[in-house]
């Protein structure tokens, strides 16, 4: 059974290319049970319309009714409900039960790996434990043909991305103790990936918090950000020469990690959260000092509300998508409370309410910046991945979520009110 609810969280934005416009989001939650950290969406059945994926279910777009198994959905845990009363639950035990658990399922991306006009699905497992490929069996029923291509995915926010400029994803992550990234045989996708590091071994650990990619200098190369610093992408990639390493503290290690110019300068600063099982988000803006690339803090949130000017205050940031929300240009931040990162103890404030956010970046005339909390969702949350993008092909970017309260796709939706209307939706700054 699938539970659907309409939330009217309203959220708002000033923009140049619609003044009054009120953004809100209407809540589908499509699971109660945990099968994944993470959620994505792209069309499956070649149908022209997005599909949702998360777990080992994929749910047919427009509506999200019809669910299909690609993986065995064999995951069960016992809940014991009474002193002789016991029921089997499926998924992996997170919120409908009582004990912390974890999945086989933390990322997943749906790219044309074979190249034979059909999308698959790229899942990421648990840190540490392998990557595979689901190849789409072009519209015949039953699971998916698994390729397991690489064995020892580690980081908690590994991507699939274009690192090396050749347009073409690549994985993304550490292994063995370092940095580096895997790229398929184009002709032979199904056999193991090859793995080219780019650090030393530095001995990182399977959850080693923090990770991205961006262009931090702006050679127009991409370089690899971590919690420490920056690895710059030399100009050439033959025989996998290391990376020179730039350090740079960027908290403790958060979430996905971005090479954004937030400020226009012109130079790409580094948006980040700070501590995936704490608090804490902030941005670094890039100056440079005699030639050389250094970075001021700038903190928009952390553990205390008056740290944040608008009053807003919540943990568990294990999860950023960077994405223009509201049309006018710049790039804005959605994520929210990864809810029981690891169970109903251990982590400050994890029984508080598994928000979803998005922070408006706004430009003031004086060369500062703002970044404006609206609420999407009070009951949700982030996984380790959340995905902001276009869902329905309405322009507007929609959120989809797989975590331990179950899969959640939040549709983006919009209207033109009247001024005082829209001001009563406005953050309000906390009095000083």
């Amino acid at each position: 059974m699938f539970k659907t609810a309409a939330l009217s969280a309203l959220v708002a934005g000033a923009i140049t290319a619609g003044a009054n416009d009120l953004h809100s989001f209407k809540r589908i939650q499509l699971s109660d049970q945990f099968w994944g950290e993470g959620a994505n969406f792209g069309d499956l059945n070649k149908d022209g319309i997005n599909d949702l994926i998360s777990g080992p279910w994929w749910y047919e777009g427009p509506d999200f009714q019809k669910r299909h198994e690609y993986s065995p959905a064999t995951a069960t845990f016992d809940l014991k409900l009474g002193p002789l009363t016991t029921v089997k639950v499926p998924g992996f035990e997170g919120t409908l039960g009582r004990e912390n658990r974890y999945s086989d399922n933390f990322f997943v991306w749906t790219p044309d790996l074979n190249r034979d006009g059909w999308n698959d699905i790229l899942v990421i497992g648990f840190p540490g434990q392998d990557t595979s490929w689901f190849e789409n069996p072009r519209g015949k029923d039953g699971h998916w043909v698994r390729h397991r291509i690489f064995e020892d995915t580690c980081n908690e926010s590994p991507t699939f991305v274009d690192l090396t400029g050749d347009g073409k994803p690549d994985l993304v992550c550490i292994t063995k103790g370092r940095y580096g990234y895997a790229s398929p045989d184009p002709a032979a996708p199904e056999k193991p990936w090859i793995f080219h590091p780019l650090s030393p071994d530095n001995k990182y650990g399977n959850f080693t918090h923090g990770m991205g990619v961006g262009d931090v200098n702006g050679d127009g190369r991409a370089d690899l950000l971590e919690k420490d610093g920056w690895w710059e992408q030399p100009a050439s990639l033959a025989g996998d020469p290391v990376w020179a390493f730039h350090p740079q503290p960027f908290g403790a290690g958060g979430s996905q990690m971005y090479a954004y110019d937030v400020n226009g300068d012109g130079l790409a600063d580094v948006i980040t959260g700070l501590s995936a099982h704490g608090f804490g988000l902030a941005w670094y803006e890039q100056y440079r000092e005699a030639g050389t690339i250094r970075f001021r803090e700038h903190i928009l949130m952390n553990k205390e509300p008056q740290e944040n000017k608008y009053g807003v205050k919540f943990s568990e940031l294990h999860a950023i998508d960077l994405v223009d929300m509201d049309g006018d240009g710049l790039l804005d931040i959605v994520t929210g409370k990864r809810f029981w990162s690891h169970g109903r103890t251990g982590d400050p404030d994890r029984n508080s309410a598994a928000v979803l956010y998005w922070f408006k970046l706004v430009r003031n005339a004086d060369h500062t910046v703002d970044y404006l909390p609206y609420l999407i969702d009070d009951n949700s949350g982030v996984g380790v991945q959340v995905v902001a993008r276009d869902l329905n092909g309405d322009g507007l970017p929609d959120i989809v979520v797989g975590n331990k309260k179950g899969t959640f796709v939040h549709l983006h939706e919009k209207k033109n009110v009247s001024q005082t209307e829209w001001e009563k939706v406005q953050p309000k700054p906390l009095a000083r």
